[in-house]
């Protein structure tokens, strides 16, 4: 049911921070993940400029019950920011400013609206970074990370993102402004609102600032690729060098179907067998490589390469960087209708890379798996005729096989891409139903309207 936006023109917004224009609603009524055929319109797109603008479209919207769904890049894939019950779109693409960075203290405060890619090169001027980024940082925004308690190849070593959130400003649904947290780097003073917020997906308030805290660049960076025969040897592989405490940065696995999907876009002449890809950082990488190396061959790998020089580091890692865009290519004839994510616990990773392939074969799907070996994140991707029903059924039964094994083995629906629409039902079998009416509660309390992002996690 269409909501009546009306009173938009009646707040203190310039009129090029509205629209009620056909393209510009089209615009945020998907996002990555999210087919045309499930798009979800908006009735209206509002640009706030600053906090304030925030509060006052809130509150208004709160007074007369209108959806807000905020939207950052567009880049989720589960359906987190698409506006499913209508009302406002609020786009944090404005809030773009880096607020004040303070390198002594390694830290840096910015709106929601700054991409990924921008932060690191403003705080790389100082030999600093933000080591918790994705590898959609490039282009995702730091608010709609936070949204989503993003995470990446480098969580192994580095962790979450919220590990690395110290304080936000959260404008609640009825426009009330909220500090939380503390520029301190711990703090034991009452709840930890800051953890409460950082997932949360908007659905229990609208980040406007974010500090975070940064590290320092690591002294010296190798890197390297491992093939081998099986998958079997792979996954050993990983567990045994997770077992031994090496301290990588980075332990990725891709297997045998996202090999060749990966090495034919990017025309490598490598075999289409599994492959472990892996960093270390640090001042002594080069004892820590050759450990890691030891543990790698004692698995009969068909070849391992390393290398020192970041244009080498960059061509021995391009099969695993450049996944993204070879799925999207890889198939004339079918389009990628899940990009999903598990995590287990590490011992049951090899497990779960081989079910993978199990429903692959039983469905008749192509299902690509990779991820962050390192710790227990799993991807898979299905590629599917979206035109034929029946394909997109498998599609459908295939992936939900996958999230309850992942949970049978005591892992989640989720480790980085949230629960938008495509995990709600999961996350009902995850938790038992006292979690989720706590949930629920929590919701309540800070949203008693149900006016921010509504139907995400929850049905």
């Amino acid at each position: 049911m269409p909501h009546d936006c009306g009173f938009l023109a009646d707040l203190s917004l310039s009129p090029d921070q509205i629209s009620f224009e056909r393209a510009d609603r089209d615009r945020f009524a998907t996002d990555y993940g999210t087919h045309a055929a499930d798009a979800s319109r908006p009735d209206a797109v509002v640009y706030p400029a600053s906090t304030a603008d925030v509060s006052t479209v809130l509150a208004a919207a709160n007074d007369r019950g209108v959806p807000v769904t905020p939207y950052a890049a567009g880049s989720s894939t589960e359906g987190n920011a698409v506006p499913v019950e209508g009302g406002i779109s609020l786009s944090m693409e404005r809030l773009d400013e880096i607020l004040a960075f303070r390198p002594d203290d390694l830290q840096v405060d910015v709106e929601p609206g700054v991409v990924g890619g921008d932060l690191e090169a403003h705080v790389a001027t100082e030999g600093l970074c933000f080591p918790a980024f994705p590898q959609s940082a490039a282009f995702s925004t730091v608010g709609g990370m936070v949204a989503n308690d993003a995470s990446g190849i480098r969580a192994v070593k580095y962790g979450e993102l919220r590990e690395w959130v110290l304080e936000l400003e959260v404008v609640r649904a009825d426009g009330t402004v909220l500090e939380v947290g503390s520029k301190a780097k711990k703090s034991s003073a009452g709840y930890n609102l800051v953890d409460l917020f950082v997932g949360s997906e908007g659905t229990l308030g609208v980040v406007t600032r974010v500090t975070l805290e940064l590290a320092v660049e690591p002294a010296r960076t190798l890197a390297g690729r491992a093939i081998f025969d099986s998958l079997d040897d792979a996954t050993a592989a990983i567990t045994d060098a997770i077992r031994a405490g090496i301290d990588a940065a980075t332990v990725e696995l891709v297997d045998s179907l996202t090999a060749e999907i990966a090495n034919s876009y990017t025309d490598s002449g490598l075999p289409s067998e599994p492959m472990v890809f892996f960093e270390l950082h640090g001042r002594g990488v080069d004892r820590e490589m050759d450990a890691l190396v030891d543990v790698l061959r004692n698995h009969d790998p068909v070849r391992v390469d390393t290398a020192v020089e970041e244009a080498e580091r960059e061509r021995l890692w391009r099969a695993r960087r450049e996944i993204g865009q070879a799925l999207l290519e890889y198939d004339p004839d079918r389009e990628l209708e899940v990009v999903g994510d598990v995590t287990v616990p590490i011992g049951a990773y090899a497990e779960m890379v081989r079910f993978v392939g199990e429903v692959s074969a039983s469905f008749d799907l192509p299902i690509p798996a990779f991820g962050h070996a390192g710790d227990g994140n799993l991807h898979y991707a299905i590629l599917a005729n979206l035109d034929d029903e029946d394909e997109r059924e498998r599609v459908s039964e295939a992936s939900g096989r996958i999230v309850q094994r992942a949970l049978d083995a005591g892992g989640t629906c989720t480790g980085e891409h949230g629960v938008g629409v495509g995990k709600r039902e999961y996350l009902r079998r995850e938790f038992e139903p006292a979690v989720i009416e706590t949930m629920r509660s929590l919701k309540a309390t800070l949203d008693p309207e149900g006016i921010l992002n509504p139907g995400k996690m929850f049905d």
